[in-house]
């Protein structure tokens, strides 16, 4: 790294640009980001709340679920609200101090992680039930799915440590435009006055550890459930075990689609524009289709949702 020399003035705020390109429309962005926002609260809410009311629904596939939920609920918090005020002009609403960004980008990346880990123990769930239906309710017990939760939370809060230290060892003497709608690693790293190398090498290899470890057990998982299925003769209990795991290989193919073009990568990017479109997508798209996914694929939770929010149900309360 370069070292640092007095006539330099060290950045202490950066400026999120966000989506310059649509001052014209800003307003329209900004309805359209907000109504997905709310949506994603509101979703994600509605699952959460219907998993802890509803005794049928207190099985390990949901309680990873809710888990889920209550993560999608913070990822997208973390940046569509700073961006929504950019959008609207709001006074410092595109302005972020160094020790805020940084505390956005380690936020952004451990819940991040935590979904990569989570949306592995659910594959590794689902593998149990299929394949080891009759040893499922002993291998998969209650501590156990706490036990896998909070490994995930775990590793998941300790996944960004070294990535943000590292980043918070350079120096930023300016310019302090961030060219993206949130403090993204690429963008803060093109704006470095030091050798980059380190730092870029570090991310890759955390982000390659972390999609392989959490990919390979879902690979490994359904392989497995694959495989089972073949030699289950019945064409009806071949579609009732495999739908259980449509809903989840949905989620896993939106996530996993993007999170693979964006940091697995060595260099800086090289498509700004393309890049922002893509973090709109794993950022704030991808958490407000999850719950509908789920919703939409899952009987049971279809049937929650029409018991919860009934007519009948609140007549009775």
């Amino acid at each position: 790294m370069q070292s640092y020399t007095p006539n330099w003035t060290q950045v202490t705020e950066f400026v999120l640009v966000g989506f310059a390109g649509v001052h014209e429309a800003r307003l329209l962005f900004f309805t359209f980001f907000l109504t997905m926002y709310l949506l994603t609260l509101v979703e994600n809410l509605a699952i959460i709340l219907v998993m802890c009311l509803d005794h049928r629904l207190r099985r390990p596939m949901y309680f990873f679920l809710t888990h889920l939920s209550c993560l999608e609920i913070w990822y997208t918090s973390v940046t569509v609200p700073k961006m929504l005020a950019g959008l609207i002009g709001v006074d410092g609403g595109k302005n972020i101090s160094y020790a805020g960004c940084l505390s956005q980008l380690f936020i952004f990346t451990f819940l991040g992680a935590t979904e990569c880990f989570l949306l592995a123990a659910m594959a590794y769930d689902r593998y149990m039930a299929i394949c080891m239906p009759l040893r499922y309710g002993a291998l998969v017990a209650w501590g156990t799915c706490i036990c896998l939760a909070a490994a995930c939370w775990l590793v998941g809060f300790l996944t960004p440590v070294l990535p943000i230290y590292l980043m918070s060892q350079l120096t930023f003497c300016g310019p302090n435009v961030v060219d993206h709608f949130f403090c993204d690693a690429s963008p803060l790293l093109a704006l470095s006055c030091s050798d980059v190398t380190l730092k870029e090498t570090i991310d890759f290899l955390v982000s390659l550890a972390v999609l392989l470890a959490s990919s390979v057990v879902i690979a490994v998982s359904y392989g497995n459930i694959f495989w089972t299925l073949l030699h289950i003769r019945s064409a009806a209990e071949r579609r009732k075990a495999f739908s259980t795991c449509v809903a989840h290989l949905a989620v896993v193919s939106l996530f996993y689609g993007t999170l693979f073009f964006m940091y697995v990568r060595t260099k800086v990017a090289s498509s700004i524009n393309f890049n922002k479109m893509v973090s709109v997508f794993y950022s704030i798209v991808t958490p407000m289709l999850n719950p509908l996914i789920y919703s939409l694929r899952n009987k049971e939770v279809k049937g929650a949702l029409g018991r919860a929010f009934s007519l009948e149900s609140w007549r009775g309360q």
